[in-house]
């Protein structure tokens, strides 16, 4: 396939807007996952867009704090129209370079002012709380997001790593389209609870890191395998022991997928998106040829039986390792 054109789309919520199932997550061109290079980078969303068919980026004013915002409002330059733009608010930096998190409905409009205009664009398609601040009423903040659709900048707005009972105060105060929240075949508990509500309440699912950061590409032998560099040692599920388990773990990923004629990585993904039509997938990278395996994971066809014997051959809870440090994990999940 390698092209998303042809893709039957699917609708966000009760919005007008219509996506192909797969999009992409822009948080790596901001130096996450290793060095990036916004010129290659600008090139390479270019390609996503014009060759590809790619028409939903994820981006937020925390990655690069601004510059990820700022790379995509150069790409998009005559492209604008061609996507449906999510970026997202809520993570600060307070003193230290410690990250924080403001849901104050004054925060909420400067946030948005500002990524409008590292954006370059009037505005925003889908507008994401990032992270739920408990010091402030849900109803507050979505009241704030509220005004910006009144205001026109933004469209429609959603919530990320919110859990079922904010998800729900939420969208009594404004529909929420979509929410997102971390969802793999190695990450499912919080995910799956969710859904719970989304699907009840005619909210999409927005599922990042659905490759488990690159845990079911099938990339690692070992820790060996990691560059001395590379930032995936700093996460838990790739630490000493925990790797060793769960490349274990992922074991019958990498048996099906050679059985199945695909890669590990675009099998994760059919599983992700044969969960239902609710669900879309933004998978993050910077390579194109990547993007292009990441596509056709659609031609990859699981039936009834071959989701749930994936499913059942990474049970629910057996991954080894939290999905963030211990002080990140505070944030998730509120």
């Amino acid at each position: 396939m390698a092209d998303l054109r042809n893709a039957s789309k699917r609708q966000l919520g009760a919005s007008e807007l219509r996506i192909a199932p797969i999009g992409l997550g822009c948080m790596s061109f901001s130096g996450v996952y290793g060095k990036s290079d916004d010129a290659a980078a600008i090139t390479m969303i270019g390609q996503a867009i014009d060759d590809l068919g790619v028409d939903i980026l994820d981006s937020s004013d925390m990655y690069g704090w601004g510059h990820n915002e700022t790379l995509l409002g150069k790409a998009l330059a005559g492209r604008r129209d061609k996507v449906v733009l999510i970026t997202k608010f809520g993570q600060v930096q307070g003193e230290g370079g410690v990250n924080g998190v403001d849901g104050r409905p004054e925060y909420v409009m400067e946030a948005c002012d500002a990524s409008l205009k590292r954006l370059n664009t009037d505005v925003i398609d889908l507008y994401f709380q990032h992270r739920i601040d408990p010091s402030v009423p849900i109803e507050d903040t979505v009241g704030a997001m509220a005004k910006l659709v009144e205001q026109g900048k933004v469209r429609y707005i959603g919530l990320s790593e919110a859990k079922p009972e904010t998800i729900r105060r939420a969208h009594a105060t404004h529909p929420v389209t979509a929410v997102q929240t971390e969802y793999s075949l190695v990450y499912r508990e919080e995910a799956e609870e969710t859904r719970k509500s989304t699907l009840d309440l005619g909210i999409s699912f927005v599922a990042y890191a659905p490759l488990g950061r690159s845990l079911l590409t099938g990339g690692y032998s070992n820790l060996s395998s990691l560059p001395d560099d590379s930032p995936h040692k700093r996460h838990p599920r790739f630490a000493d022991e925990n790797l060793k388990k769960n490349l274990e773990l992922i074991r019958p990923v990498e048996e099906k997928a050679k059985a199945k004629g695909c890669t590990p990585a675009q099998l994760a993904l059919a599983w992700v998106l044969a969960q239902g039509g609710d669900v879309v997938a933004i998978p993050g990278t910077k390579s194109i040829e990547r993007m292009k395996q990441n596509i056709d994971a659609l031609d990859v066809r699981l039936s009834a039986d071959e989701v749930a014997s994936l499913s059942a051959a990474i049970p629910v809870g057996a991954v080894s390792g939290t999905r963030y440090p211990a002080g990140a994990m505070k944030a998730v999940y509120q």
